[in-house]
């Protein structure tokens, strides 16, 4: 595990090292997640995709999650704004990877934001290919509610205890994610017009019970060349909930890829 300096902030990354000459995959997490959250019933989830396709891996955690740098006032002065996926992709992700002397292209695997990040990425920057599980490429009702009722569990439940687990300052981790979804700004967020720009191969995960979007989350993608897959019996994380299977169409769609 590594502390890489990025501006005024420090990101926990971890590297993941196979020799090999094809493209490293960099995973992406969701919004309330971090390195330490891709482990999944004492397996490590990106360590199996990187044997499973024979490449590097970066994984890292973005500002406010896992071990990186927390943010100061994060329900005021520093709170998340509504294009906050587009700097994330835009911006944090290339200087990241200009620390880390990675040079595109690779290949971006996300879940959730980290899915939307990786589409965003995709759309203004070369890559191999790009992997979004359960994205969110508009807002949903659904997904709305589903947010109202983490903040009840974060509040009067156990979510708080369960994340603390994985984050330094659960707090900031939490409320930056939570707060910046329920503003009335974030409601008009869209990047379908963006993923129209995507020039490489896009596979596209999404689990029919997933609580946090319907279906139509990956419908909607317009990509030039892109793979759909639903699975059943599977909510919003399919490398938890469906992780042979994910796994599987992974590998499987990666197998031709530089």
């Amino acid at each position: 595990m590594s502390l890489i300096s990025i501006g005024n902030a420090v990101i926990e990354v971890d590297l993941i090292d196979i020799q090999s000459a094809r493209a490293p995959i960099v995973f992406l997490h969701e919004g309330l997640g971090s390195v330490a959250m891709w482990h999944s019933r004492g397996a490590y989830w990106p360590q199996q995709v990187c044997k499973a396709t024979g490449r590097k891996g970066v994984v890292y955690s973005r500002r406010g999650y896992g071990r990186s740098s927390s943010i100061t006032d994060v329900r005021g002065a520093n709170r998340l704004p509504p294009d906050y996926m587009h700097q994330e992709a835009w911006s944090v992700l290339p200087e990241l990877l200009s620390q880390l002397h990675i040079d595109p292209p690779v290949v971006l695997v996300g879940h959730s934001d980290g899915a939307t990040i990786a589409l965003l990425h995709a759309a203004r920057f070369s890559a191999s290919a790009c992997i979004a599980m359960a994205p969110h490429v508009m807002v949903e009702d659904l997904s709305i509610s589903a947010i109202q009722a983490a903040k009840q569990a974060y509040e009067n439940g156990g979510l708080r205890a369960r994340l603390s687990k994985f984050h330094q300052d659960v707090d900031c981790a939490f409320w930056q994610w939570n707060d910046v979804w329920l503003s009335s700004a974030f409601r008009h967020f869209d990047i379908r017009k963006e993923c129209q720009d995507i020039q490489c191969p896009v596979l596209a995960i999404q689990g029919r019970q997933d609580a946090y979007g319907t279906l139509q989350q990956i419908e909607d993608i317009a990509a030039p060349a892109i793979q759909k897959q639903v699975l059943d019996n599977c909510g919003h994380s399919p490398h938890r909930d469906q992780a042979q299977a994910t796994l599987n169409y992974i590998a499987a769609f990666l197998e031709d890829k530089a």
